[in-house]
């Protein structure tokens, strides 16, 4: 086998070879004019000044405690402020009062919305609609420069398959293909036209494999082979540079022992070398002095040295490059050129995003873009297409026109601050639409609210007064789930059941013999199998925003056909952890064996004819990635390929008819699975290669073609080459990773 090091080292110097006669093309657009922009203000900048603009401070108190900082030069960033008037005078000292008058970049966790809340971004995912999601992304960064701000900590690209990790609900999920088309539309919503002040410098994160903290615990170490950085874990940031994100942030992951904020291989030798990236590189907060506390370093010192090293620009909240960096130039141990070429990504961003010709923010104009009306819209529309129907028995969609006595209970249906989810800062509770609200404003006198549990972790003995309730009732709605601060960062939980007594009033609801409708809302996707024979209908939606209310409300009525899927797995149990749809072909695959239940007692041991499964939970999930039912349904017919052998350079055109076999209007997100069965190196059972939303009027049937590129089943095999190895494949259409039947190709 040729070391995929060797491979690297040898591509890097074919790239220098080749770049002999000029600059590599750039990443981030930039321009000869930028250029010589950045390097008039490098000339003339100190050791000092340089070292200054590679510090990032939080803000907090008052301007005056950063104003000798900034007149010295000594800050390149404020993170956390969105008073404008704070941030204008800010930018005021920094441009006026300090000697090159060097503008700031003011930067904010702005992760799924900022005033007005989209739902989180595994909700972003389950639309399966990178125009939406665009969409969302443009009005966040028209919200947040109005406030000042122009970097986003987002979007957050890491594969997550394990759900006990609270920032599954920061990302799309765990497929590669899903996640990177959801980066592309997140970095061109937020980016924009960057001469355009309404745009904000996207940041990719976290880098790399920090999705793949061991046993889902938040800030642990990840074993990550290269081959499944490759192949898995850095596609998404490789296309969101292709696209032309501005920065990119470290995590603060260990993998196989090296800290990302000092990886040489990740941050210089694959990100800069192979990928060409000319944008910032930023640490995560104190993530450079947290190497200290990995063992990866004796002190400040030597962490900032192996930063530079790694070739990242800015230090967020460690002092390291501050404190340190003019001693390391004085005695030898680092380079002044390498601070230079971070200073040059760091000022390359100002310009580029036009802080130098505007630096400071309308106020006035700023107020009025928030919550501005189409911003509440997309919101809405967002939320109604991010819900998921997982259950059905006919009950839904109810009919608004004879709609009866409707009972609302559970810790969710008033719960402002939990509806908008993890990772909100500067969205008002006191704007967010609960479904009580919109249910009420909607069916005046027909609503009867008894929460039954205060919060979603709450206990309780008895639900009498619930019960009694729901006698009365002609429908219960029910909504449970668990509140905003259980998922997200350091919130990682070992227990994904419902919490509280929120099983425990369901099934008390179901006993009554009343329709019982549960909405689920949750960062993460819960083990909710021991809830489904309580309800006749369940619909999930993870963290819906500021606008969930009216869009859960639409979709219980009907108004809104559902059509969001599911863009993890959801475990029967958190044994089955990780589970997720495309994992290699083991040498025993699953067939469907005997439970544990069935197995005799005194039984001999045995493992001739056993394969890979849990004996008490099969190998099976609840629901599989992709899935999702709707109020109608739907039927794939005539799937074909246009060819049987394709060549390298050819793409596969894919078509079908789909039909909408129900009564009513739905759109259906049809997926296409391909599986290379013979590799040089095992490959998953199945991959995602396209997906398309496709809506129909009843009866309705369409002929749909869909076109993947052969270089798309490309992977790093065991020459640790990126290449499409030629031999056998099956493909797939199907509303879900777990259905339809495949038909054959080759590729010579």
């Amino acid at each position: 086998m040729k070391p995929i090091r060797i491979l690297i080292l040898s591509t890097l110097l074919a790239v220098s070879v080749s770049c002999t006669t000029g600059r590599k093309p750039s990443t981030v657009g930039t321009t000869p004019e930028v250029e010589r922009r950045v390097e008039q203000l490098l000339s003339r900048m100190t050791l000092s000044e340089k070292i200054g603009q590679m510090n990032q401070v939080s803000a907090g108190g008052e301007v005056a405690n950063y104003a000798d900082a900034l007149r010295k030069g000594q800050i390149g960033s404020i993170l956390n402020e969105v008073d404008p008037v704070k941030v204008n005078e800010y930018q005021r000292i920094a441009v006026e009062e300090s000697r090159l008058g060097i503008p700031l970049l003011v930067a904010r966790d702005v992760i799924h919305g900022f005033h007005t809340v989209f739902p989180i971004p595994l909700g972003l995912a389950s639309t399966f609609d990178p125009a939406l999601v665009e969409e969302g992304a443009r009005v966040a960064a028209v919200e947040a420069t109005g406030q000042g701000v122009r970097w986003t900590f987002s979007p957050m690209l890491d594969i997550a398959r394990d759900p006990r990790w609270g920032r599954i609900a920061e990302g799309s999920g765990e497929d590669t293909y899903l996640d990177t088309r959801m980066a592309e539309a997140m970095v061109r919503g937020y980016q924009g036209d960057l001469s355009d002040p309404s745009s904000m410098a996207a940041c990719i994160k976290h880098f790399a494999g920090y999705g793949a903290a061991e046993g889902g615990r938040d800030y642990n170490s990840t074993f990550l082979t290269e081959r499944q950085l490759r192949n898995v874990y850095l596609p998404p940031f490789e296309a969101a540079v292709k696209a032309g994100a501005l920065t990119l942030m470290t995590s603060f992951n260990d993998n196989d022992g090296v800290p990302s904020t000092g990886n040489i291989f990740l941050v210089k030798d694959v990100l800069r070398g192979e990928w060409g990236f000319d944008g910032l590189v930023v640490t995560d907060w104190n993530s450079m002095g947290e190497m200290i506390s990995h063992g990866f370093g004796t002190d400040r010192k030597e962490v900032a040295r192996k930063s530079l090293e790694a070739s990242v620009d800015m230090d967020m909240m460690t002092y390291g490059y501050l404190s340190h960096l003019e001693e390391l130039v004085h005695s030898g141990a680092v380079k002044e050129s390498d601070i230079d070429a971070a200073v040059r990504n760091i000022l390359r961003v100002k310009v580029l995003l036009g802080l130098f010709e505007n630096p400071y923010v309308d106020v006035e104009a700023g107020k009025a873009v928030q919550y501005a009306p189409e911003h509440l819209a997309a919101a809405q529309k967002t939320a109604e297409e991010s819900a998921i129907l997982l259950k059905n028995d006919g009950v839904l969609p109810l009919d608004p026109g004879s709609a009866g006595s409707i009972l609302v209970t559970g810790p969710l249906a008033d719960a402002p601050h939990e509806q908008l989810g993890t990772w909100v800062f500067d969205g008002d509770p006191s704007h967010t639409v609960t479904p009580l609200k919109a249910l009420q404003e909607r069916f005046p006198g027909k609503v009867t609210y008894v929460p039954g549990l205060r919060t979603s972790r709450s206990r309780r003995d008895r639900f009498d007064d619930v019960v009694a309730a729901a006698r009365r009732a002609d429908v219960v709605l029910a909504f449970l789930g668990e509140e905003s601060i259980l998922s997200g960062e350091a919130h990682s939980l070992a227990d994904l059941n419902l919490k509280g007594s929120q099983s425990e009033l369901l099934a008390a609801l179901q006993a009554t013999g009343k329709p019982v409708v549960a909405v689920v809302m949750a960062g993460r996707p819960l083990t909710i199998e021991r809830d489904l024979p309580n309800c006749r209908a369940l619909l999930y939606a993870f963290h819906p925003g500021t606008m969930g209310g009216p869009a859960l409300v639409n979709l219980l009525f009907g108004d809104e056909n559902p059509s969001g899927k599911t863009p993890v797995t959801f475990l029967r149990t958190v044994g089955q952890a990780p589970l997720y749809y495309n994992h290699n072909m083991t040498g025993r695959p699953y067939n469907g064996e005997t439970l544990l239940d069935a197995i005799p007692e005194e039984a001999g041991q045995t493992s001739l004819g056993n394969t890979s499964y849990y004996l008490d939970y099969g190998a099976y999930p609840l629901f599989p990635f992709g899935y999702g039912l709707s109020y109608t349904t739907f039927a794939y017919s005539d799937v074909a390929l246009d060819k049987d052998v394709y060549g390298q350079d050819d793409r596969i055109k894919v078509s079908l008819t789909l039909s909408n076999t129900g009564s009513r209007e739905g759109t259906e997100v049809v997926q296409v699975y391909v599986r290379d069965l013979v590799g040089s190196v095992t490959r998953p059972v199945k991959e995602l290669k396209a997906f398309e939303r496709v809506s129909l009027k009843a009866g309705e049937s369409r002929a749909l073609e869909m076109e993947i590129p052969v270089s798309d089943l490309a992977f790093y095999g065991l020459d640790g080459v990126k290449k499409v190895e030629p031999g056998a494949f099956r493909l797939w259409v199907a509303g879900d990773s777990a259905s339809g039947d495949p038909v054959s190709f080759r590729v010579d």
